[in-house]
């Protein structure tokens, strides 16, 4: 579980490609000590489990299996050696709650259809996967690439949000353009709200 507070931005330094199957290598700012085999580590928005630590030219190193569902359904597919993620590490108990509560389980890719920027600030215009987009409302959140927002409107399936100077710095979401792709996580409260409605 984590609570889609980015804490690292770290870069993809080699992908090895097998059946089925995507080893990734991923260069952080964590300290080594702090990180442990089979922890869990949302890369943007994906929950992936630490399969290996080491460390290059003086920077923490961690690798991570994406299997085939995780390669279809999300962006991990395309990422190569120098695609930049976020990251954040598992919540622990006792951990604020800045964010709200995001399972690292991707619904599926969002694509941005429109920023405008203003003098610190962006606001971003979504189109979710169609058949999400019941899931989102307005004054709710969601994830994108493992980043929590609060939804500001909703029309059809797309939705806009506000992204604070903070967020700009923190995180991948400066370099967002028209076309970039995103990976979508619904909010896990408003996913059960709908199945006991259609119960």
């Amino acid at each position: 579980m984590f609570t889609g507070i980015v804490t690292d931005i770290g870069e993809v330094l080699a992908v090895e490609r097998r059946e089925g199957l995507a080893r990734l290598a991923i260069g952080c700012g964590f300290a080594r000590e702090a990180m442990t085999i089979g922890a869990s580590i949302a890369c943007s928005g994906i929950c992936l489990t630490v399969v290996a630590i080491g460390e290059r030219v003086g920077r923490t190193t961690f690798d991570v299996d994406a299997g085939a569902e995780t390669l279809t359904v999300t962006t991990a597919g395309d990422w190569q050696a120098g695609t930049r993620i976020n990251l954040e590490p598992a919540l622990k108990l006792g951990d604020e709650l800045g964010g709200h509560l995001v399972t690292g389980h991707v619904d599926g890719v969002a694509e941005i259809i429109a920023r405008e920027d203003f003098s610190d600030m962006a606001r971003l215009a979504v189109r979710a996967p169609a058949m999400l987009s019941r899931f989102i409302a307005a004054k709710g959140s969601v994830a994108l690439d493992g980043v929590s927002l609060t939804v500001n409107a909703v029309e059809g399936d797309t939705f806009s949000t506000l992204v604070i100077p903070h967020t700009l710095k923190a995180t991948t979401f400066g370099t967002l353009a028209k076309g970039s792709k995103v990976n979508f996580e619904a909010d896990v409260m408003a996913r059960y709200a709908a199945r006991l409605m259609e119960r």
